[in-house]
């Protein structure tokens, strides 16, 4: 161990002032004493300070915080202890939940890429060989072929499920404090889940915004919806299939699935039609009929459909295929909510058996870079259309206030940001090109 600093200099010190000789004294007169030396009082000289980065002073804080509320949430804090002593933020999670795709894929190109001739080639077969499929939707009433779409577009079919430390993931995006309050409420329901002895925190894997095993659920959605469909005494969505797809049911049914009714139905809209009803009142078929409305495959409706409140998407604008959203789509929009999630997951369900595409063809478009979505949402609220933020993202907001901007202007209101309605909105703005 080296010496302290301190006590060393005043060794020194001590050591160069003592001059007798060693030895013993002899009765020689002793020489006259020296005259006395200055004495010069030496300070050490202060040990360096690192300081705390700042990102640890917060993190530290926001732990201290964090464990008052998980203890008042039932957790132990012994159990606090062992699994979050030593955690310290995961960057990519950072970094992958700040960024944000610089160019926004047209739908078109999105459903092309989950409706792969190899995917339903996949799912067919799964068809064939999951003897627990109609079990599974004889008790909830979701049909297999949309179980199978979850599980393709979730993870594969089970074959990429992520590898992140959930418990980690979930302290990295509440610490990080944009989504803290919803990251939190992830984290305790992780830790709960580990608690209770049903899954250990090394089988707590999953993808780096928390979603885990083979239908992705997060923390919250596996305590209260996942299943034990194979008996086995655990809800093993990881490593059990039929848990997995169960699970999966039972989440769909808890966010308002239908038994016996459709998810969507593509329709053909008639010359001159009024497209600001897109994404507005929810009607039953006969009352879209009334207004030219009619199926495309021309196919009369089911009994359950007819009686079904639907609601009028236009995915791709009024160039593209158009769909009348059964209560079953936004059921799916649990799961994610987003149009073309749905889309994928209902027209992937529809080819697994035996179905064809959508009859009006998907545009070809080009795609939006993030500084066009962003100028144009700048745009509409400089000419007084109120999009929401200008955060680059066309939720529904936005898309309300292109419709109500469109009718302004008399153009088709069917709430779609082209490259050519940007151009519009930023000549009228006043935006550079």
């Amino acid at each position: 161990m080296a010496m302290d600093r301190r006590v060393f200099l005043v060794l020194l010190l001590a050591g160069c002032a003592d001059t007798s000789p060693q030895g013993p004294l002899t009765a020689i007169s002793p020489a006259p004493p020296p005259a006395p030396t200055p004495q010069t009082t030496v300070t050490p000289a202060p040990t360096p300070q690192t300081p705390v980065p700042a990102g640890e002073l917060a993190f530290d804080t926001w732990m201290q915080d964090f464990r008052g509320r998980a203890i008042a949430a039932g957790l132990s804090p012994d159990l606090l202890d062992r699994e979050l002593g030593g955690v310290i933020p995961d960057p990519r999670v950072i970094s992958l939940d700040s960024r944000q795709p610089e160019f926004s894929k047209p739908v078109g190109d999105y459903i092309r890429g989950v409706i792969s001739e190899d995917r339903v080639a996949i799912g067919r077969s799964k068809r064939d060989q999951l003897d627990f499929l109609s079990q599974i939707e004889s008790r909830y009433g979701v049909p297999g072929d949309i179980l199978l779409a979850v599980w393709a577009m979730e993870s594969a079919f089970g074959q990429l499920q992520g590898n992140f430390d959930v418990v980690r993931s979930m302290v990295s995006l509440a610490a990080d404090g944009r989504r803290r309050a919803w990251a939190e409420g992830e984290l305790i329901a992780a830790l709960k889940i580990i608690d209770s002895g049903e899954v250990t925190r090394a089988q707590l894997k999953g993808s780096w915004a928390g979603a885990m095993g083979q239908t992705q659920f997060i923390p919250t959605s596996f305590r209260a919806t996942a299943v034990d469909f194979d008996g086995d005494g655990r809800r093993d969505i990881w490593g059990s299939d039929a848990d997995a797809l169960a699970s999966a049911a039972n989440l769909l049914v808890r966010g308002g699935w239908k038994r016996n009714v459709g998810w969507a139905r593509e329709v053909i809209l008639p010359p001159g039609f009024d497209y600001s009803v897109t994404e507005g009142p929810r009607e039953i078929p006969a009352w879209w009929e009334a207004r030219g409305v009619r199926r495309a495959d021309g196919l009369p409706w089911t009994a359950q459909d007819a009686a079904s409140p639907a609601m009028l998407i236009l995915p791709a604008g009024a160039t593209g295929p158009a769909f009348l959203a059964l209560p079953n789509h936004f059921a799916i929009r649990t799961y994610n909510n987003s149009t073309s999630y749905a889309l994928g997951i209902g027209l992937l369900a529809d080819r697994f058996a035996g179905g064809a595409p959508p009859i009006t063809p998907w545009p070809v478009e080009t795609p939006l870079s993030m500084s066009d979505r962003m100028a144009a949402q700048i745009a509409l609220a400089r000419v007084g259309f109120n999009p929401g933020p200008a955060d680059g993202v066309i939720g529904a907001g936005t898309r309300r206030a292109l419709r109500a901007w469109q009718q302004s202007q008399q153009l088709p209101a069917d709430g779609y940001l082209s490259n050519d309605m940007v151009a519009r909105l930023k000549a009228q703005a006043g935006i550079s090109p």
